[in-house]
């Protein structure tokens, strides 16, 4: 039987854990963003699937490609992160559905239809991200994710010419409290939930 996590680590995924909108300076080296796809990719999707894709925007000009897509409240903490993802999402998944599910030959027929594959795109892709953003967590790194931008220029700029299309951004880097509001507050268990 597998034990729970000690607190700090809870702590540290979700009970402390905060979206940031300002940065400290420190890096985000290339090995620290290939350590945290290792880590991410195992996370579950249906049959397999994969159909999240990422750009890691770290160099001055990707930066300005992307401060340009957007929207005002976002400019600064696209401009100080160290890095901000692009999850984007293949809307042709399913070509690869074949080698990812190998032990199911008729797989890739569950998703060829266009809005299943949209649906399923959008659903395992945005659970991609969400892993993307507990596994950073897992690694030190703090977040910041975010949906105010133009979805279109965003995929003329970084997906100009496939299939993918953009989902949402996710900066990432050392946060500091520079424009960190206090903790919202969530819905209590018996508001959001019922047990039957």
């Amino acid at each position: 039987m597998k034990t729970a996590l000690d607190h700090p680590a809870l702590d540290q995924l979700f009970r402390k854990a905060r979206s940031y909108n300002r940065w400290t300076r420190d890096e985000v080296s290339d090995e620290q963003l290939e350590a945290l796809y290792e880590l991410f990719k195992f996370g579950p999707t249906s049959a397999n699937c994969c159909p999240a894709r990422f750009v890691f925007v770290k160099s001055p000009e990707a930066r300005a490609r992307l401060v340009r897509c957007v929207n005002p409240g976002n400019v600064t903490k696209v401009e100080q992160a160290p890095v901000t993802v692009i999850v984007g999402m293949d809307l042709e998944f399913y070509e690869r559905v074949p080698e990812l599910f190998p032990h199911n030959p008729g797989a890739r027929e569950w998703f060829v239809e266009p809005e299943s594959a949209r649906v399923n795109a959008l659903r395992n892709g945005s659970l991609q991200g969400a892993y993307l953003i507990l596994a950073a967590r897992a690694l030190g790194l703090d977040c910041g994710p975010m949906s105010g931008f133009d979805n279109a220029r965003v995929d003329a700029e970084f997906f100009a010419g496939t299939t993918v299309r953009s989902n949402f951004l996710c900066a990432l880097g050392h946060g500091t409290t520079e424009k960190l509001h206090p903790r919202g507050p969530r819905l209590p268990f018996g508001e959001a939930c019922r047990i039957e």
